[in-house]
């Protein structure tokens, strides 16, 4: 039986709900393929992003089910704090570590789609800032599935588009008006006869395996250990992979693409300032109590003024880095804020 390419997962976070409208809409009627979609959100609120999927498009759409098998002609809504793979034909939802701060995440997704359809499936990415995308989409490329991108031009946060095309510079791009029908287009074509054999990918199945909570740890597998510490939960990251990019991984999993880890680390940075501002504050003030004290003598209060004075020049010096700091934190976080809250929340 001839094979096609029938399996889409797509993937979005800031400015996604609008781009994700667009494509379903393009979507035909008799579409025969599945659709699995993330969108990053807030883990602590349900998603208006299925029903909204539902009425812009000729497709049927709903939040995923654990378990429940894929059918055509469907489209599969990750619901929030969880990961959505496929196992055996099925949805999979899971709890597994967050990748880049977000659960649910679009690479534990594309990675699951690649292992499990291989060269029958297509990868999407679309709006968003940081680099989301990029290594699950190359993973899909690599198992001979079909990359699609949005135009970065037609994105309204079109950094995630412009990481995935820099991964796979042979995706095929356009507006999100026209994916649904490029997307169509690609299932239409039927797949020449494969070739007998294609070697194992054990990292790309350790990586799966942890999305799915595996008992597997990253010191179990042989990857180099980064030297860097885990924003998530201060663990020893150890490094995956060098191209098309290198990413990182905790022990119980959690992940991180360079982008992102950059941008945690300036926010831990952050938060590290305001803590050494306020243990300044606070010196700052003690030993000003204890200098108009008055039983201590004129040299003890001497002594605490000038230890007032040195916390005082200190804290200046801190919100100087702060304010040096901030410039470099981001603005969206992994609660997506490219996306109006009326909508998913």
């Amino acid at each position: 039986m001839a094979e096609h390419r029938d399996i889409v997962a797509v993937g979005a976070s800031a400015g996604g709900v609008e781009a994700l409208r667009a494509l379903v809409s393009g979507l035909p009627a008799g579409y025969p393929g599945s659709v699995l979609v993330v969108l990053h959100l807030p883990r602590d609120a349900p998603s208006a992003l299925p029903a909204i999927l539902d009425r812009n498009g000729p497709l049927p759409a709903a939040t995923a089910v654990d378990g429940e098998p894929l059918r055509p002609g469907r489209i599969y809504v990750a619901p929030n704090d969880h990961h959505l793979l496929t196992l055996d034909g099925h949805v999979r939802l899971t709890r597994g570590p967050a990748e880049n701060g977000h659960r649910p995440a679009v690479d534990p997704l594309f990675r699951s789609v690649a292992r499990a359809f291989g060269r029958r499936a297509i990868g999407v990415v679309l709006s968003g800032s940081r680099d989301d995308g990029a290594a699950g989409l190359a993973a899909i490329v690599a198992r001979g599935g079909a990359p699609v991108v949005q135009d970065p031009a037609d994105a309204l946060y079109p950094w995630m588009p412009r990481a995935a095309l820099a991964s796979c510079p042979a995706a095929q791009t356009g507006p999100a008006a026209k994916l649904g029908s490029l997307i169509a287009e690609l299932a239409a074509v039927e797949l020449p006869d494969l070739p007998a054999g294609r070697a194992a990918d054990h990292l790309l199945d350790a990586e799966v395996d942890m999305s799915g909570l595996v008992a597997l740890t990253s010191d179990e597998l042989a990857v180099p250990p980064a030297g860097y510490g885990c924003p998530s939960c201060g663990g020893a990251l150890f490094q995956f992979a060098a191209d098309p990019m290198p990413r990182y991984r905790c022990r119980v999993g959690h992940a991180w693409s360079p982008e992102s880890l950059l941008d945690e680390q300036a926010v831990a940075l952050e938060g590290a300032l305001w803590m050494a501002l306020r243990a300044l504050e606070e010196k700052s003030a003690l030993s000003r109590r204890m200098a108009g004290a008055g039983h201590s003598g004129e040299a003890a209060g001497a002594r605490f003024r000038d230890m007032a004075a040195d916390a005082e020049a200190a804290g200046e010096t801190i919100r100087r880095l702060i304010a040096q700091v901030g410039s470099s934190v981001p603005q969206e976080g992994p609660a997506t804020s490219g996306n109006r809250a009326g909508e998913v929340a």
